[in-house]
């Protein structure tokens, strides 16, 4: 019973920046990791940036030094600060949430429905 709501979103063109947040509710108890996964269309889907506990972060390498990931002091809500942004970033957007439910000790993983982010040169 998680739900991940996803925003921000859009056209922009290259070089520009776009701000992706993801709010987690339902039957949560702790987040241990949320972030985001990048795919394009015909590709695999990719891991882009995860931050585990609030503090530990992960990127994909080629936006290393372009996006940033964090979360709100509430942690349910996980920020996606893109700039400098390429073509090659184009791709549908999903946030991920691993996370412990209340009463249940399996972690859950659950996927958002994606956010279409295209970059023009």
């Amino acid at each position: 019973q998680v739900r991940l709501v996803e925003s921000g979103g859009g056209l922009v063109q290259a070089g520009g920046s776009l701000r992706l947040a993801c709010k987690a509710s339902g039957n949560i108890f702790s987040i241990n990791t949320m972030g985001w996964y990048s795919q394009a269309p015909g590709q695999q889907r990719d891991m882009v940036a995860l931050i585990t506990n609030g503090i530990t972060t992960n990127y994909k390498d080629s936006v290393k030094g372009r996006f940033t990931i964090s979360r709100d002091n509430a942690e349910n809500t996980v920020y996606l600060q893109m700039n400098s942004l390429k073509p090659e970033d184009t791709a549908v957007y999903y946030c991920y949430c691993e996370s412990k439910p209340y009463r249940f000790s399996r972690y859950s993983t659950d996927w958002g429905q994606g956010t279409q982010v295209t970059v023009a040169s």
